[in-house]
């Protein structure tokens, strides 16, 4: 089981990592929604690191909980269209 969670952990980090490098803020700079995309990203940005900071002291479990909450952060954000992300692929659940 611990494979398990240490396989689940390093793929849900490499998933964060490349869903923060595709995504983009979609509203226009200065605006109030704007303003919510950066604040959004900035979240995810900040999960992904504490992520990695409990991967590295071999804490799976948090790693784990960082990386997947960062990943909403991000997949909420591009739902409501505060990103432009791909609409193919794995990263987002956007049609």
């Amino acid at each position: 089981m611990a494979a398990d969670l240490e396989e689940k952990t390093d793929r849900y980090g490499e998933l964060l990592a490349e869903a923060l490098d595709a995504a983009t803020i979609a509203p226009p700079e200065g605006t109030p929604m704007a303003d919510a995309a950066a604040d959004c990203y900035e979240m995810a940005a900040s999960y992904l690191e504490d992520g990695t900071h409990f991967r590295d002291q071999d804490d799976l479990v948090n790693a784990l909980a960082s990386f997947s909450y960062g990943h909403a952060w991000l997949d909420a954000g591009a739902r409501v269209g505060l990103f432009d992300v791909p609409r193919e692929g794995h990263l987002f659940t956007v049609e």
